[in-house]
């Protein structure tokens, strides 16, 4: 078997979660621009209104992708510590359920929006997250994937939750100030 037959093979197992994670994102995008946004989608529960709501759960949403990301390179043998893998496995689940009530609000409420540059950087990455969090989780279980899967699909993760941070909540702190 040649070397290129052997690239496509191993390769085969990600199909599956590459094509579910473009999807993801192709249909969030699709459905941010044909829906008609509301103007408001969820009740910000204890906070002064839905900006300052999503501006403080993507901020602890990010702080718990750092415990992601050091956590992970804890768990590949890459700091000399051991951080019990359920550390792992548990921020990545509070983390990812931090995005939902901003996505649903971003999404329902706004739509995918494209007049301003940050706004349209912001929806741009917004649906990239979670088509690349579908590809990951779904690649997760798979045997025969490459072992850069996890750790690359792990940092666009971490990647795109970062730069929805930038445009989103440091803009918001940054403009608007620490409002609760």
């Amino acid at each position: 078997m040649t070397a290129t037959a052997r690239h496509a093979r191993g390769l085969t197992p990600l199909l599956a979660p590459l094509l579910a994670g473009g999807l993801v994102m192709i249909a969030l995008g699709v459905f941010g621009r044909v829906h008609a946004p509301t103007g408001f989608a969820v009740g910000p529960a204890g906070f002064s209104g839905a900006l300052p709501m999503k501006a403080w759960l993507t901020t602890g949403a990010c702080t718990l992708a750092v415990v992601q990301v050091v956590s992970a390179l804890s768990m590949w043998g890459r700091l000399g510590v051991t951080i019990p893998p359920a550390v792992h496995r548990w921020s990545g689940r509070m983390a990812f359920v931090l995005t939902i009530p901003v996505a649903f609000h971003c999404l329902y409420a706004l739509g995918l929006q494209y007049d301003v540059p940050r706004v349209l950087a912001h929806s741009l990455l917004g649906c990239f997250f979670y088509g690349v969090f579908t590809a990951k989780m779904l690649a997760l279980p798979r045997r025969g994937t490459p072992g850069w899967t996890l750790p690359v699909l792990g940092s666009l993760a971490f990647t795109a939750l970062v730069g929805l941070w930038l445009t989103s909540s440091f803009w918001f702190f940054t403009t608007i100030g620490l409002k609760v």
